[in-house]
């Protein structure tokens, strides 16, 4: 398992993990609102924020993205899911940031517990705008 900078050339594959994983994982939001963000994603998000990729033998099997201390993405491609890969990533960042915040679906539990399990805390819930779903904002910081 290695963990480095994302290179320009894969953001394909990043922005396929993510879709892939996004269909997955919010099952409760329409598959045509991941479809129309394909685009942002490649050409806007992964391209503005600090990505690093965890790659297995060669392959990369999931990523994590950063803009300052949000957490703004961190996906493992569903067939090496429960490896201990979103773990890796994680702790990664977190050995680079006092604080992190992040937002994750409340209908998403499995993420839910995999934030709870390490080390984040629930600050408030919201209304996504953008679908109207519920999220809630969870914070994480560093022991002093």
């Amino acid at each position: 398992m290695d963990i480095r900078l994302n290179k320009e050339n894969e953001i394909d594959s990043l922005v396929n993990i993510w879709y892939e994983g996004s269909l997955l994982a919010h099952d409760f939001i329409d598959k045509n609102f991941w479809k129309s963000h394909c685009t942002k994603m490649k050409e806007e998000y992964l391209p503005n924020s600090e990505t690093y990729v965890v790659t297995d033998k060669g392959e990369i099997v999931g990523f994590i993205s950063m803009v300052e201390s949000y957490l703004a993405a961190l996906f493992i491609d569903h067939n090496h899911q429960s490896k201990g890969y979103g773990k890796e990533l994680l702790n990664f960042i977190k050995e680079q940031r006092d604080a992190i915040q992040l937002k994750v679906y409340k209908k998403n539990d499995k993420a839910i517990n995999f934030y709870l399990k390490n080390g984040f805390v629930e600050v408030e819930e919201l209304q996504d705008e953008k679908t109207g779903e519920r999220e809630i904002l969870m914070e994480w910081e560093r022991s002093p």
